[in-house]
Order: C-alpha cells, then sequence, then structure tokens
C-alpha cells in the first residue's frame, strides 16, 4: 500500500473571505504545476509546470504521489509553510477541473493559489512572476481561470522561446533539445527557488527577487498586444 495514501487528509482551509479592494495578498497554500501525464510528454517543454513541482518536492522533502481530485497530490511544509503540491491528471486543456476540485476540497481561495507553466513568449531560462494575469494564449491556464472563475491567481511563467514559431503546438511537445537538457536543471532549481520564494515572501517580494528581462526582450504590454493561440 503506498503510505501516502495511507495518511489522513488535512485540508487547508483557510476561510478566507473575498478580499477588499487594496487588501494584502493571502499566503500561497496550493501550488500547482500544469503539464500533461505519461512518459510520451515527460522531457518536453510544455511540462516544465510538471517539473519545477517535482524540483520544489524533491527539496522539500515532499512525495506528491496521492491520487486526489484528478491530479498527484503530496502535502508537507515549504520553508516551515503547510502547501499542497498538485500534478493535474487531466491533460493540460481540461486542468481547471483539477484545480478546481482542489480548492473546494482544501476550502481555498484562487487567491491562495500559485500556478507554474511554459510560457512559448518568454525567451528559455528566463522567468516571470505575478500576482494575475490573462491566459495569453495557454490552453491550460485558460481551463484553470474558466473553471475556478477568475484570472486573480499567482503565477510562475518559464520561457521556452521567446521567439513566433512556425507550429506551437508542436514545438511544446517536442522533447529538449540538447542544449536546453545542458541547462535544464539550473533552470529547474531557479524555478524552484522562484516559487520557494512566493510562498515565503509573497508575490511582490519575489517580483523584484526573479523577474528579469533580456536585451531586446518586449515588455509586457508589447507581448499582450502581439500574442496568439499557438497551442
Amino acid at each position: 500500500m503506498d503510505e501516502n495514501a495511507a495518511k489522513p487528509e488535512t485540508p487547508l482551509t483557510s476561510h478566507t473571505p473575498h478580499p477588499a479592494a487594496g487588501a494584502p495578498a493571502p499566503a500561497i497554500r496550493l501550488v500547482v504545476g500544469l503539464g500533461n501525464p505519461g512518459l510520451a510528454y515527460q522531457s518536453t517543454p510544455h511540462n516544465l509546470g510538471f517539473l519545477t513541482l517535482d524540483r520544489l518536492a524533491e527539496q522539500a522533502g515532499i512525495r506528491v504521489r496521492r491520487k486526489e481530485c484528478l491530479a498527484l497530490v503530496g502535502q508537507g511544509l515549504v520553508e516551515g509553510r503547510p502547501v499542497v503540491l498538485a500534478k493535474p491528471q487531466t491533460y493540460m486543456n481540461l486542468s481547471g477541473q483539477s484545480v478546481r476540485m482542489l480548492l473546494e476540497k482544501h476550502g481555498l481561495t484562487p487567491r491562495e493559489m500559485v500556478l507554474v507553466f511554459d510560457d512559448l513568449d518568454l525567451p528559455w531560462m528566463s522567468m516571470r512572476i505575478r500576482a494575475k494575469g490573462s491566459p495569453g494564449g495557454h490552453h491550460g491556464v485558460e481551463s484553470v481561470g474558466r473553471e475556478v472563475g477568475t484570472m486573480d491567481f499567482a503565477r510562475v511563467r518559464l520561457g521556452i522561446a521567446g521567439y513566433r514559431v512556425a507550429d506551437g503546438a508542436r514545438f511544446v511537445l517536442a522533447p529538449f533539445r540538447r542544449a536546453q537538457k545542458k541547462q535544464l536543471d539550473e533552470l529547474l532549481d531557479q524555478a524552484a527557488q522562484a516559487v520557494t520564494s512566493v510562498i515565503s515572501e509573497g508575490v511582490e517580494k519575489s517580483m523584484t527577487k526573479f523577474n528579469r528581462r533580456a536585451r531586446g526582450e518586449k515588455t509586457e504590454e508589447e507581448l499582450e498586444s502581439t500574442k496568439s493561440c499557438l497551442f
């Protein structure tokens, strides 16, 4: 028997009401990494959310094995703070179903969650932390926003390209290139540190520490005006 499955499930209920305008953001209690289940997708850019969550879980000593709410879930402490780590197993475009169920089960609001996912419009090895935003053509994020009824949740966006590709769907599901594999450990360490910072220090401080724009990279406004649904 899976020892994780034998442990009692303790919801992280916060009873947080809908915040007033200008209210400080609540603590992050749920971390969701987006990706696709199965070995065929394991080493692809579209699974950076899964891979980052695995790295964070490894660093925190949390086993993400329990089947719950259409996801693989682990529960433990990150920097002394109780969190649930989850990898939806619905495939990317239906991720929101799992996320909605997880929020309901643990009595949390979307503002107590951080979503980790790949971003085709950001250069490889770059990262953006935001308190909220649009889906930007990412169907997994679209699904989450649709199911939870808001896009007002924190996210860590991990760059995989930063230039227009001919076939976005093919690009994000292709195996990592050789050069990317050599840099993957560094990227995952940085991403896990960023998520840890969001949990322990909050989004605003983490943005200051981890958001860096490469020379020649488009601003957020420019990206929003030129994005198209490529995958």
